[in-house]
């Protein structure tokens, strides 16, 4: 829902989202994200916190029916908070105990007026360094979602969280390969800007997540993770003992892309040799490391459509996250989408529509879904030959 057009006496707008109503500052301009915003509220992330309550609602159910823990004694850290919309929610919405956290003095002063209009008993809000507080303290759920990248905090949150850790990243330039040395030097890959970017993008920042969390003998199983217009969010399960982070570690690994014919090829391991040349004869371009293994849990990503479905929580944005869900659960385990558009410029035909194209692929044998990253884009394990003959057809 949108601010209210009215804003109060003290300068404040009030907002609803989900079960959970909250004033933000009435100067906020959603349309102008900029760190030197005082508190900064982001209407447009309202889907965003709707799949974020109801992974969590799941994932707590989890805890409580596997770990026997009760909500009280499961605690989450929203790490930056801002207007505190996120850590307010969870509070509110999924009824376990939340520590919201900003470094800006006016954002917790914010909160804490939040949290007293609500009239929550399990919030508190604090004013810290992320890093500081991450290092000092453990937290069931970790949640870091700053403003940009969030590769300095990897680390500090990797240590802290104990079963769960949530992760957004609007640095997608970077990410993507289109701003290719801020890439490398903050995530320590090589990304490559082409028609599969938003997914080189998620690979990039879970292949970092893995191996942060590997130094803590942790390993993780991404639950459910997508990329999302301006932003990629990943939702990880934290794996204890060494022998878990040694198994995470077997997912990553790298691409060779070949730009002349699509030719794709992935390769296990933190040392690989991959050959650069084509067997087309053109050169590829070699990315990585980078998570090669699945992007959700199947079966997560199903109780999570249940939990949108089933009523328990009142949600703005319930139609367009059960739709992203969905499509992320029915999306093959296949690294990297191809796009149709892309082929049939190639080929100079007209696009067909992509699920007959796809039925096609299927009754020859192979692998074919859609995929939740663009309405053209479709993961199959067909050879790139194939692929154009049956949109030929």
């Amino acid at each position: 829902m949108a601010p209210s057009n009215e804003p109060t006496p003290d300068g404040f707008l009030s907002v609803e989202e989900g079960q959970t109503r909250v004033l933000v500052p009435a100067e906020n301009d959603a349309k102008i994200p900029t760190a030197s915003v005082s508190v900064f509220y982001n209407p447009e992330m309202e889907m965003n916190r709707d799949i974020n309550v109801a992974v969590t609602s799941v994932f707590v159910r989890r805890l409580a029916e596997r770990k026997g823990f009760e909500k009280s004694n499961i605690r989450y850290l929203d790490a930056f908070s801002a207007s505190g919309i996120r850590g307010l929610r969870i509070a509110n919405e999924v009824g376990i105990s939340v520590v919201l956290n900003d470094i800006k003095p006016e954002a917790v002063e914010l909160i804490q007026k939040n949290i007293f209009e609500i009239g929550l008993q399990n919030a508190v809000a604090v004013c810290e360094d992320a890093n500081v507080l991450l290092c000092r303290e453990k937290f069931a759920i970790v949640d870091i979602d700053p403003f940009g990248t969030p590769s300095p905090f990897l680390d500090a949150a990797a240590m802290s969280a104990t079963f769960l850790l949530g992760v957004t990243a609007t640095d997608t330039a970077p990410l993507c390969g289109a701003h290719l040395k801020s890439g490398i030097r903050k995530y320590a890959a090589v990304p490559l800007n082409n028609e599969f970017h938003s997914e080189m993008g998620l690979r990039i920042l879970l292949g970092s997540i893995a191996r942060e969390t590997a130094k803590f003998d942790k390993g993780i199983l991404p639950l459910l993770s997508h990329a999302t217009r301006h932003y990629v969010r990943v939702y990880a399960e934290i794996l204890h003992g060494a022998g878990r982070a040694d198994q995470t570690l077997q997912n990553i690994g790298f691409l060779a892309w070949c730009p002349a014919c699509q030719n794709r090829e992935t390769k296990t391991g933190l040392a690989v040799f991959m050959n650069e040349k084509c067997v087309c004869g053109s050169n590829r371009k070699i990315a990585g490391p980078l998570w090669l293994g699945p992007l959700r849990d199947e079966l997560f990503c199903a109780d999570v459509i249940d939990e949108l479905d089933n009523g328990r929580l009142t949600l703005n944005k319930k139609e367009p996250a059960r739709k992203l869900v969905e499509a992320c659960k029915n999306e093959a385990d296949i690294p990297f989408f191809y796009d149709e558009h892309l082929f049939c410029e190639e080929l100079k035909i007209s696009a067909p529509p992509i699920e007959p194209f796809l039925e096609r692929l299927r009754d020859a044998g192979y692998v074919a879904t859609r995929t939740h990253f663009s309405g053209t884009s479709f993961k199959t394990d067909a050879p790139v030959d194939e692929i154009k003959r049956k949109l030929l057809e």
